[in-house]
């Protein structure tokens, strides 16, 4: 059986329409089979969700979004249609959240529930909300940011005004003089360093030579006799406490001396008696002595 090019032409249109249909339905992520598990996610906003949006479980896409129901008599309410595959199953308690990426694509995250023994049958319906994310914390920083932003202008113009303060100029100024003497300061410390480590084998021996005389003296320290030397000087007090008995008592020449008030008093006369005799003596030298160049003359 022949066709002719007219029957040919419509053929290959209606062909080419169910391959591009079918297309169409594949690149959107609908399945090409209807037996896909529905769902229907409840939202107070679905900020950005559309009809074909993937849906994902633990970051695997496991459906797409069929279509978007919105509740004009309770505005508060929309119904996300919601086809996952056949193998997937959806635990009780399990939620749905929306999430944007940084390019703005949007997808379905599922929040699988912690029982994975009870699970959701087709047609029932999960919780939706819109998932926090990097631009929902980004957005809850939004107004801490405006409020910082008056700070931040203060804070810029008080940098300016202390830039462009002389102050600054000078204490600059006055850090490079400080870097310049800390720079010689260090140098003249390098010098130093380097006299010592050239004088340090010299001093360490004259260190050894010290500690060999200290090692000697010690050991002689260490050799003498201390239980004699202390007898020594126990003797030597002793003698020292028996004179100075000797000197508070009345017995001895040095104890009457000191004690007896007559023979102080005796020696004091004496003292003064010889005193009168030697300026006598000094005033009248011819009335003790007699001398005569030419000898005596003999009485006869």
């Amino acid at each position: 059986m022949k066709f002719n090019k007219e029957v040919q032409i419509a053929l290959a249109g209606i062909a080419g329409i169910v391959v591009l249909f079918f297309g169409l339905q594949f690149l959107k992520g609908h399945s090409l089979m209807s037996n896909e598990k529905t769902f229907y996610v409840t939202f107070s906003d679905v900020s950005g969700l559309s009809k074909s949006s993937p849906i994902y479980a633990n970051g695997f896409r496991v459906g797409t979004v069929n279509d978007i129901l919105y509740n004009y008599k309770d505005a508060s309410t929309i119904v996300a249609v919601v086809g996952l595959a056949p193998e997937m199953n959806v635990p009780k308690g399990s939620r749905a959240e929306i999430e944007s990426d940084l390019l703005g694509n949007v997808k379905l995250n599922l929040i699988l529930g912690a029982n994975p023994i009870a699970n959701l049958s087709a047609g029932d319906t999960i919780k939706g909300g819109l998932a926090t994310g990097v631009l929902g914390e980004a957005g809850n920083i939004i107004p801490q940011v405006q409020q910082i932003m008056p700070k931040l202008d203060s804070i810029m113009s008080a940098i300016n005004m202390l830039l462009h303060s002389a102050a600054l100029q000078n204490s600059l100024n006055n850090v490079e003089t400080i870097t310049s003497n800390l720079t010689q300061t260090t140098a003249q410390l390098n010098s130093t360093m380097q006299v010592l480590n050239s004088r340090f084998p010299e001093m360490m021996a004259k260190a050894d030579s010290t500690l060999s005389n200290t090692q000697a003296v010690t050991k002689k320290l260490s050799n003498i006799d201390v239980a004699y030397t202390m007898a020594k000087v126990n003797a030597t007090l002793a003698n020292v406490e028996q004179a100075t008995k000797a000197l508070n008592g009345t017995e001895g020449t040095l104890g009457l001396l000191m004690h007896d008030r007559t023979l102080y008093d005796n020696l004091t006369s004496t003292m003064a008696h010889a005193d009168s005799l030697v300026t006598d003596l000094k005033a009248n030298p011819k009335r003790y002595v007699h001398f005569s160049v030419f000898g005596r003359k003999s009485n006869k």
